[in-house]
């Protein structure tokens, strides 16, 4: 069967009707059996180039949906490959938060107030606290009592309940008297007895406020704080002292 495009069907049909026009010759039988064979031929040719075009437009839409299909293949494999990499940063991103925690908490429990025994007795004690009274005692042990002394005045001032608040006291007087300041010493001794009396330190604090006094001439102020101190604490070591010495007098 020939095939014809568009263009070839209209350009048949205006040969067809020239060829009509030119043969007058015709009858009307003859006439009317030539316009039914070109009808029949054109509703063929019709139905051919429509089978054709619906063909060529399946087909089309076929190739489309492959290509289409394709490229949400590609565009999926391009997602799976995000998908992978967010899930690997959401993993690494996670580690890091792990290992920042456990960090975090592990330096947390550095700083979180600690059990120790100062001169029997249980204290808690934080990390800063500690070190500032470590640091501010080494610079006495140095000899450097001068600024031993600032220090641990400044321990007790920011400090002042701390465990180690007696002792910082105390040391702040032995520091005064390293430096022949017997009257700082006296004060900083008293302040001892009487905001900490019941530490260990209070006793020998008395016993250095005597000699203090005693190296002042202050003799009869000395007796009296012996005596003192053997009344307030009369089983303590510095109590022991202060019979010797005041036997001696």
């Amino acid at each position: 069967m020939m095939k014809f495009t568009p263009k070839a069907l209209v350009l048949a049909l205006l040969a067809a009707l020239s060829m009509q026009a030119q043969a007058g010759i015709f009858d009307d039988d003859e006439a009317r059996k030539a316009i039914l064979d070109l009808r029949a031929k054109v509703e063929n040719i019709t139905r051919e180039l429509q089978t054709r075009l619906e063909t060529k437009t399946d087909k089309s839409s076929t190739l489309d949906l492959v290509a289409q299909h394709e490229q949400t293949l590609q565009e999926i494999a391009k997602l799976r490959g995000q998908i992978e990499i967010l899930a690997n940063d959401i993993a690494t991103v996670q580690k890091r938060q792990r290992d920042l925690y456990t960090d975090l908490d592990a330096r947390l429990r550095k700083l979180e107030p600690r059990e120790v025994t100062i001169d029997g007795k249980a204290a808690s004690v934080d990390l800063s606290e500690q070190k500032s009274y470590d640091a501010a005692l080494q610079l006495f042990k140095d000899g450097d009592y001068k600024n031993a002394a600032v220090s641990l005045q400044e321990f007790v001032r920011r400090y002042p309940e701390s465990g180690y608040a007696a002792n910082a006291q105390y040391w702040l007087g032995n520091a005064f008297y390293a430096q022949r300041d017997c009257k700082a010493a006296i004060l900083a001794q008293q302040a001892v007895v009487k905001n900490y009396p019941d530490s260990p330190k209070a006793a020998d604090a008395m016993l250095n406020i005597a000699s203090c006094q005693t190296e002042l001439k202050a003799v009869a102020n000395a007796k009296k704080t012996l005596t003192e101190l053997i009344k307030q604490y009369p089983e303590s070591e510095a109590a022991a002292t202060a019979k010797e010495r005041l036997r001696g007098k």
